[in-house]
């Protein structure tokens, strides 16, 4: 007899959704060779954005006949998960430092973003143009758009580490602390602007507390003479403060995550670290957590999330192709029901398939098989 037929769950109408998923896919071929010829000025940017908008298209299509109750555009339009956000505010440019990010074996390109003005959301926005393209999409059906964007604490860090970076905010900033609360209002202003054209399910990803969890490397985070407690603080508030009264019928949710980047990671360490602040604080609904991998640590931190907000449990992983053992997830949701009542419990992959537009490493029909076993899974412990 399954869980579903021995105990009544609560019907989930809105996110998260028992079978759930982070939100970015592999970019299709079609995609690549054209954002390729958009890079070497062989098209334009109208040429451009017909391709994504296909390519859109036929992904929520796919997304659809799959059963996902809530649908993304896959990030489509963007080359980084969190970058294109930040450069997408006033006050934030591009730039272009010596080195990528570094993760486990692998360097990235080497993009970052850099203050150089007042941050501020001035009305338009490339995430803003690309949810309105999402919705229509999704008008006239059951589907539910989600917009995803990086966390404000996200954008924060981004803006202050780096060389040169604090000599840039000191330009326009008497404080960081002043920095912090533009980063936040531009957040609190581009989510209102994202209500206001239809959304109602808003994702945070956010690195930050993966990499304050790391004993060895949460130090990097910090300003001179910071502990972890203090900086938590800052991050915690960074992000609340671009929640703040925001309408009742936006439900926002978070994914914390330790890198996604072409199958590699970037840190490690469970959430014990930061569960009295991120999991017992942040004003979300729902916390999207990895767990696909011993580097997540046990389920213990999870005690520490109200009793009334949702755990997305993320124990499949999106960066290998190769299909997890069923038997291994089930006892491993009822063994995180120790912790988090398996009714405030939901399923998905750790993360997205594609952070950044080079992907993880496997096929598309393989990433297909792990959303299909995620659904699966849900629905013989929730019947969802």
């Amino acid at each position: 007899m399954t869980q579903s037929q021995t105990l009544t769950f609560t019907n989930r109408t809105t996110s998260p959704f028992r079978y759930d998923i982070v939100g970015s896919f592999l970019r299709p071929a079609e995609l690549k060779a054209a954002r390729e010829k958009f890079a070497n000025h062989e098209i334009d940017h109208d040429e451009l954005k017909a391709v994504e908008d296909k390519c859109i298209k036929e992904l929520v299509e796919k997304e659809a006949q799959v059963g996902l109750h809530a649908v993304t555009d896959g990030e489509f339009r963007r080359s980084w998960w969190h970058l294109d956000t930040f450069w997408g505010f006033e006050g934030i440019a591009h730039t272009n430092p010596e080195h990528g990010y570094f993760f486990h074996g692998e360097e990235t390109r080497a993009d970052s973003a850099a203050v150089t003005g007042k941050v501020c959301f001035n009305g338009t926005h490339p995430d803003l143009e690309a949810f309105k393209y999402l919705k229509s999409l999704t008008d006239g059906t059951d589907l539910i758009p989600r917009q995803s964007i990086p966390a404000p604490a996200q954008c924060y860090e981004e803006l202050v580490l780096g060389e040169g970076k604090t000599e840039a905010i000191a330009e326009y900033y008497s404080s960081k602390a002043e920095l912090a609360k533009d980063v936040s209002q531009a957040y609190h202003d581009l989510i209102l602007a994202l209500y206001d054209a239809g959304c109602r399910d808003l994702k945070l990803d956010d690195c930050t507390w993966g990499s304050i969890a790391d004993n060895e490397f949460w130090h990097v985070f910090a300003e001179e003479g910071q502990s972890r407690e203090l900086l938590q603080e800052q991050l915690l508030k960074i992000n609340n403060d671009a929640l703040v009264n925001l309408p009742a019928d936006l439900v926002v949710t978070t994914h914390v995550c330790r890198g996604n980047y072409h199958s590699t990671w970037a840190t490690k360490g469970g959430y014990g670290p930061v569960a009295d602040y991120v999991l017992a604080k942040e004003n979300v609904t729902a916390f999207y957590l990895e767990y696909d991998s011993e580097r997540a640590g046990g389920f213990e931190p999870l005690a520490k999330v109200p009793a009334d907000k949702y755990v997305v449990l993320g124990l499949l992983t999106s960066k290998s192709g190769e299909l997890e053992d069923r038997q291994v997830i089930l006892d491993r949701i009822q063994e995180a029901a120790q912790y988090h009542d398996l009714d405030k419990l939901c399923l998905s992959t750790q993360c997205g398939f594609s952070s950044t537009e080079e992907g993880n490493i496997l096929t598309e029909e393989q990433q297909w098989a792990k959303i299909a076993l995620v659904k699966s899974i849900a629905e013989e412990v929730w019947g969802a």
